[in-house]
């Protein structure tokens, strides 16, 4: 069974090679020296067995999962995303999002890689330390487990630029672009790295059997806290929740939604780490969760407005997704079709709470799709693993009651590390170069305040 993504734990178990040695019967008078040499050539052999060796079939499958992910946030996040906010501002979304793809690659180059995944000394429960600094030891020969450690490293490198990139989604249209680059760098750092350490880096979580197969905790329950605070922080844009702030072009919403939900079987399946029945069955789960959390909020939506619409479908299927990703490796269709069905319900009655009585502007509702879907997929992680749910079991063997008590300590843990300290970074942010846009620019929209473009020409002169 594959967990992801901790290195040097996913690729099948290496066969040890048979030895057969035939014993002379004339030679008896030597059987000291033949056991002696039996048993050499049997820890030679055992040793050769424990040996990595590069796995071709893996090697490709993560290659292309890798591209996939990538595929999620460029194009596929900046899309949906930007068809989402008002027409001034969907040059800064996509900015934002290709900036923040830029950023945090070189961050995980030269920092970020080590922190989650390194040895981290007497640490290493808390963080991977910096054995790793730009990506140290890291050769075409270096192998984490059997595949090359260079795709190991930047499929994961992935999974660290989508992060940053879902939150901005909790307080798009108001936010200075300088002050986006430098959040996007220290949360990466100080927040997404070291919690990515605790769950698949060797950390304190994992060697509490804590299940998050390839996101829960560590993207969707830290990315959708992180955009509260940030919402809250920042606060509403003018005129919320008065004016209507409609998303200005649902046909790239659309385009966006789709390719997420394609990109999401990199982001799933691939945290398998190889090519086999763990990814197909992840791959597989992960579908019926997307498909049934569509058809769920399609649903809800439905009875309380009377007409179903493109931005609900693809709405709850984006809930499905984010839900299941912890338990894709783990449950089985029918837990998954579940999981995506309760995710669409309750994702959307949280949308309704948060914006409508709350008052908490979360502008492309980050925190009741991606935080609260991130909570309950962990947390139900630890019912639909089971055996007796038709899961692959248990990481560690403890009763169903215990792996909860530890999935939501690792929620908890998420929620407490990430709220806090991302509080702390915007606070840093603010007194470094604003958080907010002023009143004007906003007005103005970001797309001329910042970057002094215009995401479309109407003018007669343009065409």
């Amino acid at each position: 069974m594959g967990m992801s993504p901790p290195a040097g734990m996913f690729s099948s178990t290496p066969h040890p090679k048979t030895i057969s040695m035939k014993p002379n019967p004339c030679n008896n008078h030597n059987l000291p020296g033949m056991l002696l040499a039996l048993a050499l050539m049997l820890a030679a052999g055992h040793a050769e067995a424990e040996t990595p060796t590069l796995n071709p079939a893996n090697t490709s499958w993560v290659l292309t999962a890798t591209g996939l992910v990538l595929f999620m946030t460029l194009p596929g996040l900046a899309l949906f995303y930007g068809g989402l906010v008002r027409t001034r501002n969907v040059l800064s979304i996509l900015m934002q999002c290709f900036a923040i793809a830029c950023l945090v690659s070189v961050a995980w180059f030269f920092v970020d890689y080590s922190v989650a995944f390194g040895d981290g000394g007497t640490l290493k429960g808390i963080w991977g330390g910096l054995g790793k600094l730009f990506l140290n030891g890291v050769t075409q020969a270096s192998l984490s487990n059997d595949i090359p450690e260079s795709v190991f490293l930047m499929f994961q490198m992935t999974f660290a630029i989508i992060t940053p990139a879902l939150i901005i989604g909790g307080f798009a249209e108001r936010i200075r672009f300088s002050a986006v680059l430098w959040f996007s760098v220290l949360w990466v750092t100080l927040v997404y790295a070291p919690v990515c350490h605790w769950v698949w880096g060797g950390g304190w979580l994992q060697e509490m059997g804590f299940m998050d197969f390839a996101g829960g905790a560590v993207v969707h329950v830290n990315a959708g806290i992180a955009a509260l605070v940030a919402a809250l922080v920042i606060g509403n844009r003018h005129g919320f929740p008065k004016t209507a702030m409609m998303p200005h072009n649902m046909t790239m919403v659309f385009t966006g939604a789709s390719m997420l939900w394609v990109g999401w079987f990199g982001f799933n399946a691939g945290s398998a780490l190889a090519a086999n029945g763990n990814a197909g069955m992840a791959m597989l789960v992960t579908h019926i969760a997307a498909a049934t959390g569509s058809l769920a909020w399609m649903t809800m939506e439905w009875v309380r407005h009377g007409k179903p619409s493109i931005l609900g479908i693809v709405t709850g299927m984006v809930a499905g997704l984010g839900t299941i990703t912890p338990a894709s490796g783990f449950a089985s269709p029918a837990g998954g079709a579940f999981i995506g069905f309760l995710a669409g319900m309750i994702c959307y009655g949280f949308t309704q709470v948060i914006k409508q009585r709350l008052k908490i502007d979360d502008s492309l509702d980050v925190s009741p799709v991606h935080g609260v879907g991130g909570i309950l997929g962990t947390v139900l992680t630890g019912v639909f693993a089971s055996p007796s749910l038709g899961g692959s079991g248990f990481t560690t063997p403890v009763t169903m009651t215990h792996q909860l008590q530890v999935q939501a300590l690792g929620v908890l843990a998420t929620l407490l590390w990430s709220g806090v300290l991302t509080y702390i970074v915007l606070k840093i942010v603010d007194t470094l170069v604003g958080l907010r846009a002023d009143r004007d620019q906003e007005a103005e929209g970001l797309d001329l305040a910042f970057h002094d473009e215009k995401g479309y020409n109407f003018d007669s002169g343009s065409f």
